[in-house]
């Protein structure tokens, strides 16, 4: 397992973590063995926004003697009164619903209290208004809850959030078919969700990624919009080369599917390669570096992905990039111009020229 640091928190966390959405329907026996089957392989963030009550209960028991192993991510708007999936922005309700969730999981804490799928200016006038907010920041105060986060579809939402200076996290739906405009949670154009991708990271807000297959769409060349399946490990490594995420939180049903989601790890660089998305990407995407590093190996060993990375970053205003960049092994200067990367760019990037950009930017 691989793990990455909250940028407001001292947590590591694994860059895969399980959704619940679909474990549910597997029965009590099986949903608890694919929680602490997840646990054994270093997984250690798991979301609770699920299609019914039945993890919450399971995983608290199979959780007795390894609280400290999870982080829970708990939606403060999802409710379970009927048993199944509902969600409400009455305080009242949320209250109940967040103490149910707590019992069930036999726990005293949340380590990460997240706004439910405000995706309205309606919806989040409501959930400011209706006392949501001040709630949960009230719950941090007493340290019930370890960090707020928000989930959302909508990147003009997320931004007004990001405006209050509340958030560590942000769980946000990333994958190619929304990024460019296919799909019903495709909101924001193509550079607004990536200003939003690097605003989370310049800010020091992780991102936890939900619908990385695009509910599986992106998996069948008849649903894809693309007309072309891709794998999960290249949904998983497109989510996880943007900007600011920390954690990609694909759903598994049972130990079978957790096993081929974990095979992520074994696989040969060849099998995340995502690069055939650079055949269809629209138009406004053309140019644009999406840091996949399919240029590489660069002649002069450039990495040639990260540097246009912090490039980006430090100039969305993340100060600490330019010290990331000046600990690069090879800077932008160092390149020699051959071409190699522009011939190879997926997305037609013209690398050569951004190098000697970049380069003046950081003054070399």
């Amino acid at each position: 397992m691989e793990y990455r640091k909250l940028p407001k928190g001292t947590e590591k966390i694994s860059i895969i973590g399980l959704g619940s959405s679909s474990i549910g329907e597997s029965g009590e026996k099986e949903i608890a063995e694919t929680f602490l089957m997840a646990i054994e392989n270093g997984i250690n963030y798991f979301d609770m926004a699920s299609a019914d009550a039945a993890p919450f209960e399971a995983y608290g028991k199979a959780m007795s003697g390894c609280r400290e192993k999870a982080f829970f991510q708990i939606h403060f708007g999802a409710e379970y009164t009927t048993g199944k999936y509902g969600w409400t922005l009455n305080l009242d309700a949320i209250k109940r619903s967040v103490d149910w969730q707590l019992k069930a999981l036999k726990t005293d804490y949340i380590d990460f209290g997240f706004i439910h799928c405000i995706d309205e200016e309606a919806d989040l006038a409501k959930a400011i208004d209706g006392g949501t907010v001040d709630y949960i920041q009230k719950l941090k105060r007493e340290g019930t809850v370890r960090h707020i986060g928000l989930s959302s579809h909508t990147p003009g939402i997320v931004s007004k959030m990001l405006n209050m200076g509340i958030l560590d996290m942000v769980m946000f739906s990333i994958n190619p078919a929304y990024d460019y405009r296919h799909g019903e949670y495709a909101i924001g154009e193509v550079d607004e969700r990536m200003e939003l991708y690097r605003r989370c990271e310049a800010e020091g807000v992780g991102i936890s990624v939900m619908k990385a297959f695009s509910a599986g769409q992106l998996l069948n060349e008849k649903t894809s919009p693309f007309g072309r399946a891709l794998t999960e490990y290249q949904c998983i490594q497109y989510a996880l080369d943007k900007p600011g995420v920390v954690t990609v939180l694909p759903g598994a049903r049972n130990r079978k599917e957790l096993k081929k989601i974990l095979g992520f790890f074994e696989a040969e660089p060849e099998e995340k390669d995502y690069s055939i998305l650079g055949t269809f990407a629209p138009q406004d995407a053309e140019g644009v570096c999406v840091y996949c590093n399919h240029c590489q190996p660069c002649p002069a060993g450039l990495d040639v992905g990260l540097i246009n990375k912090y490039y980006d970053l430090a100039l969305a205003g993340d100060t600490l990039a330019k010290d990331h960049y000046a600990n690069l092994e090879k800077h932008a200067s160092d390149c020699i111009g051959c071409g190699h990367c522009d011939s190879r760019c997926p997305f037609h990037v013209e690398q050569t020229g951004r190098m000697r950009q970049i380069a003046e930017y950081f003054h070399e």
